[in-house]
């Protein structure tokens, strides 16, 4: 149990970095962009897209890590399951039909609450986002 509760302290840890960098790279590429500056329609989506395709691929890696642990303790028969049942208990879907061995059920809670951790701290800076352009649009209004 101590063994799992240290795995799982480090799966997290790994989840934490992964998405601080994540969220460090999409800081820097919105401060340089126009939606900022000059805020219209599209660069703001454009801005908006490529923000949600980095958050999904650090979502899709964080959750590969979760796999990858679950193939090295051998929980699952192949590569395969380890990643689909990862996917599902990280977003919280949860479909049941595959369950890992009684020894790894902690872990698979972990990985479900690390999920929501990482999906709402994505979900706070969109919102951060979506403010700081909001309130680039009404400085640059001209209705004031």
């Amino acid at each position: 149990m101590i063994a799992q509760l240290l795995y799982t302290a480090a799966l997290l840890a790994i989840c934490v970095v992964i998405h601080a960098m994540t969220l460090s790279i999409v800081i820097k590429r919105v401060a340089r962009s126009d939606a900022l500056a000059d805020p219209n329609i599209w660069s703001t989506t454009w801005v908006l897209v490529r923000m949600a395709w980095w958050l999904v691929l650090a979502h899709l890696l964080e959750a590969i890590v979760w796999a990858l642990f679950y193939a090295w303790q051998s929980a699952f028969p192949d590569l395969s399951s380890a990643g689909y049942f990862s996917i599902v208990t990280y977003t919280t879907v949860g479909y049941g039909d595959l369950v890992p061995p009684e020894q790894w059920r902690l872990a698979a809670g972990v990985e479900g609450l690390t999920g929501i951790l990482m999906c709402g701290w994505s979900a706070a800076f969109i919102f951060a986002v979506v403010s700081r352009i909001y309130g680039a649009w009404v400085k640059t209004s001209p209705n004031k």
